[in-house]
């Protein structure tokens, strides 16, 4: 089972004189070989491509340890931020129950999760009304270990259980993910004796997913993280084709990056599955943080929208099909979801109800789905579609590899550096002045300059 990418309504043969041209895109294509070879030339930079391959022992690792915290565990909780929370949270919302966390101890597969992904101070509070320690296992996640939202999460964890249950016993509560020798976090990890899980060279936090930041929290939830890893390996073999009509990650970034080029600076992604509804979120942070550059003069990217079909045609689509050209609408679409729910008789012979009856909540997904296809494209705006055909754990690996891959292809095609974050540094930097970290002192005075602020 392959996923597909059905492209035909980003073409002007579908949606007129704002889609793509055939001929423009043919030329294209002849050019976007360069791309492909780009990018094979990069291999051992973006070592992320070889997460599918080289993990046999570390996923050997990874599942003792997750079949480890599955037999004591009421709760895990991972500490992070971005690409550190953003993967595991679209992972298990996709392959687990949707209510995994409200389900009875003996119909989930593992712990409850809980993904702490922001520092609301209520936020923090409130995790420690519905877990107990004692029975929690913590996963604290940083590549740089010096991450301010997480190790202030990780601060105040530590503070709790060294509280409760002294150094002695912090190795069984605390689990440690982050570089193999740089950073705070590797340096605590050693001290306290912590298990430790190292996020690879060359891997970059929105490309972490299938390394263990992403790995040991869907293995703690009882998901075949091996089968996840197939479907990585075959896709990224599918996007290392010569041609890139049979290349569905170069197919995809191409054709975004020239609806950019025809203004469309926005890009909507809406899957018809609550299975896949933080995969747009997830994405959101692959594509926006990857494209969004300034440089040689000039400034790239598209902003990223996320949407839920069919919630989101109630609050969204309306702006879809009569708003601006200035976007792209990326459906998500599944053939055969996992379960079938049959729509009762009505109780009348009321027409404009009972024609629902006899059909299934399966067949109106679709309906809806391919209808709101049909009121973008006859108002004139570009979109695509990517079909599953379910969402199982090799489905999602290659889920994911398609749009990491599309997304470093379409940096390739835009001559941009995917893999840095300035704007976000600079961010980290004036908090690191603010807070008062020394050496940043250079910094507060600049801010402080710079700043003047108006209210009403």
């Amino acid at each position: 089972m392959r996923i597909r990418i059905d492209y035909t309504n980003m073409l002007s043969s579908a949606v007129g004189s704002r889609g793509l041209c055939e001929a423009e895109l043919a030329a294209r294509i002849e050019k976007a070989g360069e791309a492909i070879a780009s990018l094979r030339a990069k291999r051992d930079m973006i070592r992320w491509r070889e997460l599918p391959y080289n993990q046999g022992e570390i996923v050997k690792e990874i599942k003792a340890v997750a079949e480890d915290v599955r037999s004591r565990a009421e709760s895990f909780v991972v500490l992070g931020i971005g690409g550190s929370a953003l993967g595991p949270i679209a992972v298990q919302q996709a392959l687990n129950h949707p209510r995994w966390n409200e389900l009875p101890k003996d119909k989930r597969n593992g712990p409850k999760l809980y993904v702490e992904d922001n520092i609301d101070p209520e936020r923090m509070a409130a995790l420690f009304d519905v877990i107990d320690p004692e029975t929690t296992v913590f996963n604290v996640i940083t590549k740089s270990g010096s991450t301010s939202e997480t190790m202030a999460q990780l601060l105040t964890v530590m503070r709790t259980l060294l509280d409760l249950y002294g150094e002695e016993h912090l190795k069984e509560r605390l689990i440690a993910t982050t570089d193999r020798e740089k950073g705070n976090l590797i340096g605590i990890a050693k001290k306290y004796g912590l298990t430790t899980f190292c996020v690879p060279e060359g891997v970059g936090g929105r490309f972490s997913e299938l390394c263990p930041v992403g790995l040991l929290p869907a293995a703690v939830c009882g998901i075949d993280i091996e089968a996840m890893l197939r479907g990585a390996a075959y896709m990224d073999e599918l996007c290392d084709n010569d041609s890139v009509k049979e290349n569905p990650a170069l197919m995809y970034a191409l054709l975004e990056t020239l609806a950019m080029e025809k203004g469309a600076n926005i890009g909507v992604m809406m899957p018809y599955a609550d299975s896949l509804k933080y995969f747009s979120d997830w994405y959101a942070q692959l594509w926006a943080e990857s494209l969004g550059k300034k440089t040689e003069g000039r400034r790239t990217g598209q902003t990223p929208v996320k949407a839920l079909g069919v919630t989101d045609q109630h609050s969204q689509v309306q702006l879809y099909t009569d708003g601006p050209f200035d976007k792209t609408v990326t459906f998500l679409g599944v053939e055969n979801y996992r379960n079938e729910f049959t729509i009762p008789h009505a109780a009348d012979e009321n027409p404009n109800v009972a024609f629902l009856s006899g059909h299934t909540f399966n067949e109106l997904i679709s309906a809806e789905r391919r209808a709101t296809e049909h009121a973008v494209t006859v108002s004139g705006h570009m979109n695509k579609t990517i079909l599953l055909p379910e969402v199982n754990a090799e489905t999602i690996g290659q889920l994911i590899m398609l749009l990491e891959l599309a997304t470093a292809y379409a940096g390739e095609l835009l001559r941009i550096n995917a893999y840095d974050q300035p704007g976000v540094e600079e961010g980290k930097n004036m908090t690191y002045a603010l807070l008062g970290r020394p050496g940043y002192e250079k910094k507060l005075a600049e801010m402080e300059e710079k700043t003047s602020r108006m209210t009403v």
